[in-house]
């Protein structure tokens, strides 16, 4: 059932993307007079699910669900349909129309795409607020890998300033470590002392290359919550909620303290852990398996982060949800540097992958959010200058106008068809990437 929700969110979600999308291109497009000749969601190669011509138009549902696209007479696009290009232009068409107009109906999709983005996260924030936390709402603190602790940061460290700046949710820390230009932190450790952090300019890549995603983590107590199944821990006697009191006489409090005892047993050797069990201490002897765990999950309570939450009013979410929309769009392209290296590229997703974000139950503010950094995605990936994507045109009709030389019809056909085998290619690429995490267990 979980996955047929999350199925039906993301094909509502990119159903309503790909229909605003192609209005972008058809609403100006009829406004210059230009013949529009389909108008469909979803690809229909051989076949459609549904079809009715109204006027010169036949509007439709494909059976590819792949994406959409609205037929432009007189426009070389993926339908490769190059007759209509071999007789004398007429004023209806597109290739008829002035550059400037041309160009207008290129951008429409991607403007929509771009305004959607920023509208539903303005309503977002009007219709739900926002939940945050405060510098003084993480109780202990965070927790951090050795890479940090070399910079000079410590397990249980409250962070104070990020770029010399007071963050308004700290636990963003690690998206803007990853993703933005941050030079320093200012941290106070547990003995009450201060210190300002200066972060190397690589600290993102470093992150990456680590596999570092959240150096950052609220401390939380060594609770146990989950026993995995034909693992060590459950061998040994270890149960749910035994509260960690030490490993091998070293007395441990948090988690960090913990899993960082148990990394440090690399030969493996049988440890002597020490539990609180319903009032009482308890001694339980445990084996570490062949990848160095005993095959147990931490509770997280509630106490350990507070979490404050603001609403706005509708003049108060219009910056708000524009400014979110902005650093969406920034955070999106700047984890491209990511993508052209051998990690990235492994990492690089298709369908699946974007199916895998939306959550197992019906949420509409999860769903609206989602939908609006996709928005954002979509148009940001069709503006990218690559023929067969809106970009390309963009790029021929701007050169054009600039050059006064309007590129031949034979170039821009030859355009068109190497940029759809290279996404094509690329989709293949992604959609693969994905089958392999299914098979691999690795989604």
């Amino acid at each position: 059932m979980d996955i047929f929700i999350k199925i039906s969110q993301f094909i509502l979600s990119l159903s309503f993307l790909i229909v605003l999308h192609e209005l972008g291109h058809y609403i100006p497009a009829k406004l210059f007079k230009t013949r529009v000749e389909k108008f469909y969601l979803f690809f229909d190669y051989k076949f459609s699910l549904f079809k009715k011509k109204i006027g010169e138009t036949v509007y439709g549902i494909g059976w590819i669900p792949l994406g959409g696209y609205v037929k432009i007479s007189g426009m070389i696009d993926e339908s490769m349909d190059t007759d209509q290009m071999k007789e004398e232009p007429k004023p209806w068409e597109f290739r008829s129309k002035p550059a400037w107009q041309r160009l207008i109906i290129m951008l429409g999709g991607v403007t929509v795409n771009f305004l959607l983005g920023i509208f539903i996260y303005i309503m977002i924030l009007n219709v739900w607020g926002e939940d945050y936390v405060s510098i003084s709402d993480v109780k202990n603190g965070f927790s951090v890998p050795k890479e940090f602790e070399q910079l000079g940061f410590k397990n249980g460290d409250q962070i104070l300033k990020i770029n010399d700046k007071e963050p308004f949710n700290v636990l963003n820390v690690n998206k803007e470590l990853f993703l933005r230009d941050v030079q320093s932190i200012e941290i106070k450790h547990l003995e009450g002392t201060t210190e300002k952090i200066n972060l190397p300019e690589d600290i993102g890549l470093t992150m990456w290359t680590n596999g570092i995603m959240e150096p950052f983590v609220p401390r939380f107590n060594a609770v146990l919550d989950s026993i995995l199944p034909n693992t060590p821990a459950l061998k040994s006697g270890l149960q749910k909620n035994d509260k960690i009191i030490s490993i091998n006489g070293k007395p441990i409090q948090f988690w960090d303290e913990f899993t960082r005892q148990v990394q440090q047993n690399k030969e493996r050797k049988e440890m002597t852990i020490v539990v609180l069990r319903n009032g009482s201490n308890t001694t339980i002897n445990v084996t570490p398996a062949e990848d160095g765990k005993i095959g147990v999950s931490p509770s997280v309570g509630p106490d350990i982060v507070k979490y404050n939450h603001k609403d706005y009013a509708f003049s108060e979410s219009l910056p708000k949800g524009t400014s979110a929309a902005y650093w969406t769009l920034r955070d999106y392209i700047a984890q491209f540097k990511y993508v052209f290296t051998k990690k990235g590229a492994t990492a690089l997703g298709g369908f699946g992958t974007i199916l895998s974000i939306f959550p197992k139950k019906w949420d509409w503010q999860r769903f609206w959010g989602l939908t609006a950094f996709l928005s954002i995605m979509l148009a940001f990936m069709n503006l990218l200058p690559i023929p067969a994507l809106d970009g390309g045109h963009v790029v021929f009709t701007l050169y054009e106008m600039i050059s006064g030389r309007k590129p031949s019809d034979k170039f821009l056909e030859k355009a068109q068809i190497v940029g759809f085998i290279f996404l094509i290619a690329l989709l293949l690429y992604a959609n693969g990437n994905d089958v392999y995490k299914w098979v691999t267990g690795k989604f």
